[in-house]
């Protein structure tokens, strides 16, 4: 498109007007368009493309979070940009997070921190109180095989909040066989542990619910033999994490 001003527009999904699982309180929730990212357990395939979604500019997608704001800042919730990956989007994204920090609106961002630590995204950060993290594998090798990345950016990506006082909840999506080894679980508690402003861990099921978008888009859903986590499961690997139900 032409004339597409990355500080003023946006790509985006998808937007929830009133989430409950993206942080603290009720949440305005945008889905960013766009990832770099190759997930294999990726339930939203159709975010991937960086060409797609819907085009809405920062005048209007502040009005839409005008006519929400009372019901969120009452339950002490704020705004959360999810994805897709919304760290590609970042001109807009602090744009938008300027506006909303001047009005006193809690921001939170959700995140796989795979970036270079450039001083445009630290900027950013500086806008943002809350990151949700997705460690997704702690083992660099695994991480590769499983994303299409190794860990080292996004491992960074959490001393660097960490090292700069900055609030994260850490998650990682618990897939039987692939990331629920005991030993990489110890080595994400140890990894944890060495983080001071982390305020909660998730772990998230893996589910295979999003396998119907891999297939509508003519794609072989990678991971089509492992079966859905238990919670069974989910109890095994918060006792080996020490997260106290």
């Amino acid at each position: 498109m032409e004339n597409f001003d990355k500080t003023t527009m946006a790509r985006i999904h998808s937007i929830e007007t009133l989430g409950t699982v993206d942080g603290p309180g009720l949440r305005f929730v945008v889905f960013m368009q766009g990832c770099h990212l190759k997930c294999k357990y990726c339930h939203n395939r159709d975010t991937w493309n960086t060409c797609a979604g819907n085009i809405i500019t920062l005048e209007e997608l502040l009005n839409k979070i005008e006519n929400y704001t009372n019901y969120f800042k009452a339950s002490g919730g704020g705004v959360t940009i999810s994805g897709g990956e919304p760290l590609l989007q970042t001109d807009f994204l602090i744009s938008l997070f300027t506006k909303l920090k001047e009005v006193q609106i809690h921001t939170t961002i959700d995140t796989s921190g795979m970036f270079e630590l450039t001083e445009k995204i630290k900027h950013l950060i500086t806008l943002t109180d809350l990151f949700l993290l997705d460690i997704k594998h702690i083992d660099s090798h695994k991480c590769k095989e499983l994303v299409g990345f190794s860990n080292e950016k996004e491992l960074a990506f959490a001393k660097f909040l960490s090292d700069t006082n900055k609030p994260m909840w850490i998650r990682q999506v618990l897939i039987p066989g692939i990331t629920d080894d005991e030993k990489d679980l110890l080595a994400l508690k140890e990894f944890i542990s060495s983080l001071s402003t982390v305020e909660k861990i998730e772990l998230l099921k893996y589910h295979n619910m999003g396998k119907f978008k891999w297939e509508k888009l003519g794609y072989a859903y990678e991971l089509e033999n492992v079966p859905n986590a238990t919670n069974e499961d989910l109890t095994r690997a918060k006792k080996i994490l020490g997260i106290l139900e």
